[in-house]
């Protein structure tokens, strides 16, 4: 076994260390912890200090977290392009995400009750850093459905994201370590650099305009998806392979969205590791190299020692040149598979030096596009400002001639004074005047009264004299109603008595008819029966004027000898010439049927 595979399992003891945590590291440049060699401050046979110390992991664990929740919370609400609110799923996400970040190395308060850990406690402080905060803290506690301090921690951090102010609130938070050190451990996240570029990272969320309605919602609960979110990121040590490459994707993500400073440090990292790949890589082929060497020493010694032997000793000395020539293949073809490694080794490190180099152009021109958007939102705020001052101008306008208004009403208001004395007095002397002129308009009106008096007595004789002559009138033809009313009666008498008389005729006459019609009918049936109308000259039935045909039929009618259809000659009734019921016409049915009714004996 090489120095170089001693080395790697060095890491874990008697275990070789795991591929996806290799792969994980590789890809955020730290190859140090994947070879101990590679580091200038560990010694040989030494483990990491961040897979020793569980809250270093926790720290890196949080911090992924964050990058990839905020960066995924920009770039969805760039793309939403309208007010994010309460049910945004990515923005829910990131509250559970900076929850968790806020609870990292929480100190455990004891209370009456027990023991608790609470958020609210160091973001309470922040409102005595910054005066602007006061009225964030006023507002959460006078809020009526939080109950417990975790609900006004998460209401609090709701309500600095509104006010864009959430990462200054944090910044002013991480500067008062000696305020901290009570609430948290002093390896909590808060209190090392994890915190800082956390805070760091806040600022892009300055983007997003957010109306969270805090008052409805039920924050003293649990979140639910809090424990998922955590586990995906941070896992456990029997999930320890499957949360190793997940934070590899997160760490690509991250990758793609460091800072300039940061892709420069690491393509030098990664320059370094390729040198010393290189130079271990050399280091194997010269170790190949002295082997092969080894190996032909080893041969030509055989032939000689084949020569110089007996056949006796041929047997012996064969199991051990077979022993020995198998131990030099297996460090051969160790040392072969160690060669394939360094090879593969190098090439993944080139191609992240390439990645590296065309993810180092797109932050370039990302890092462009993001000052041009800083200068034109600072011509914007320019712009504001500007109109700012000019309404602080208007303002300053409004007020100076609002108090030159205000003295201007007092001098009216003095003058009107003035004015309601004068008429005080003008109104005195006015009734003295009243008082003496009092007695001539009396007369005066006395005098018009009498006058008036006399022309209504003149008009109301006038006026008696034609009603009475229109009541002479009136009772004359009262007298002319009354004759016409008795000349109405005696003719409404005679016109019903003529009308009786016409009902009677109209009754015997009726009856005559009858009669002359009995008497016809007979004569017919004494001189020979009724003629019948010929087939040839009827092609309509006579009553309802409808073609015959093959499917309307004629029918001869026993009583007036006519031709109709079936339908207009479906009756029956005996006739005098036969006493059996026989076919008749729908006229002469009714006709005959009246006859019946007008004739009973």
């Amino acid at each position: 076994m090489t120095a170089m595979t001693q080395r790697v399992k060095n890491l874990k003891g008697s275990e070789y260390f795991p591929y996806p945590l290799y792969v994980a590291m590789r890809w955020t440049g730290d190859l140090s912890r994947v070879y101990p060699c590679l580091s200038p401050k560990r010694e040989l046979g030494q483990a990491p200090a961040a897979i020793r110390d569980p809250m270093a992991m926790e720290r890196t664990n949080l911090l992924n977290m964050a990058k990839l929740s905020i960066k995924g919370l920009i770039e969805s609400a760039l793309s939403f392009g309208r007010t994010l609110d309460s049910d945004y799923p990515p923005l829910q996400q990131f509250f559970v995400v900076m929850e968790h970040c806020l609870k990292h190395g929480l100190r455990v308060k004891k209370s009456f009750l027990g023991f608790n850990k609470s958020l609210w406690g160091p973001l309470e402080l922040v409102e005595k850093l910054c005066p602007e905060a006061v009225e964030i803290s006023a507002s959460v506690r006078d809020l009526p459905g939080l109950k417990t301090p975790l609900g006004r921690a998460r209401a609090w951090l709701r309500l600095a994201l509104m006010q864009k102010r959430l990462a200054d609130y944090l910044r002013l938070l991480i500067t008062r370590k000696d305020l901290l050190s009570d609430f948290y451990e002093n390896s909590a996240l808060m209190l090392e650099e994890e915190g800082a570029v956390i805070v760091g990272l806040l600022v892009g969320l300055n983007v997003i305009d957010a109306n969270l309605c805090v008052k409805g919602e039920d924050l003293d609960s649990q979140v639910t998806t809090a424990s998922s979110v955590f586990d995906c990121f941070c896992g456990n040590r029997n999930s320890q392979i499957t949360s190793i490459l997940d934070q590899k994707n997160y760490v690509e993500e991250l990758n793609r969205h460091s800072t300039m400073h940061g892709l420069q440090g690491r393509v030098d990292s990664l320059e370094k590791s390729n040198s010393k790949l290189i130079e271990e890589l050399a280091i194997a082929k010269n170790n190949i190299i002295k082997l092969q060497e080894e190996n032909q020493q080893l041969r030509s010694e055989n032939s000689l020692i084949l020569l110089k032997v007996t056949k006796g000793d041929m047997s012996v000395e064969r199991d051990t040149y077979k022993q020995s020539r198998q131990g030099l293949d297996e460090m051969y073809n160790e040392a072969r598979r160690q060669l394939k490694e360094e090879c593969q080794l190098r090439q993944d490190v080139e191609n992240e030096l390439v990645v590296q180099v065309s993810m180092k152009q797109e932050m370039e021109l990302a890092m462009k596009l993001l000052e041009k958007d800083i200068h034109e939102k600072q011509d914007t705020l320019i712009g504001l400002r500007q109109q700012l001052d000019e309404v602080k101008a208007i303002n300053v306008e409004m007020y100076q001639k609002m108090q030159s208004s205000d003295e201007e009403m007092k001098k009216k208001n003095d003058m009107i004074n003035l004015l309601e004395e004068k008429t005080n007095q003008i109104t005195a002397t006015m009734k003295q005047l009243e008082q003496s002129q009092q007695l001539e308009m009396d007369l005066k009106i006395e005098r018009e009264w009498r006058q008036t008096l006399q022309n209504d007595l003149d008009r109301e004789r006038v006026t008696v004299g034609q009603l009475s002559t229109e009541a002479l009138q009136i009772n004359g033809l009262k007298k002319e109603f009354h004759l016409l009313q008795g000349e109405k009666i005696q003719l409404k008498t005679i016109c019903e008595d003529q009308e009786q008389a016409l009902e009677e005729l109209g009754s015997k006459l009726s009856e005559s008819k009858l009669k002359i019609e009995d008497i016809k009918e007979a004569n017919k049936a004494l001189q020979g029966g009724q003629v019948w109308l010929k087939d040839k000259e009827a092609s309509h039935c006579k009553l309802c004027e409808k073609e015959f045909s093959i499917s309307r039929r004629k029918h001869h009618c026993r009583n007036c000898g006519e031709i109709f259809c079936n339908s207009c000659s479906d009756n029956e009734l005996p006739l005098p010439a036969s006493p059996k019921p026989v076919r008749v016409c729908d006229t002469c049915h009714a006709l005959l049927l009246q006859r019946c009714s007008s004739n009973p004996t």
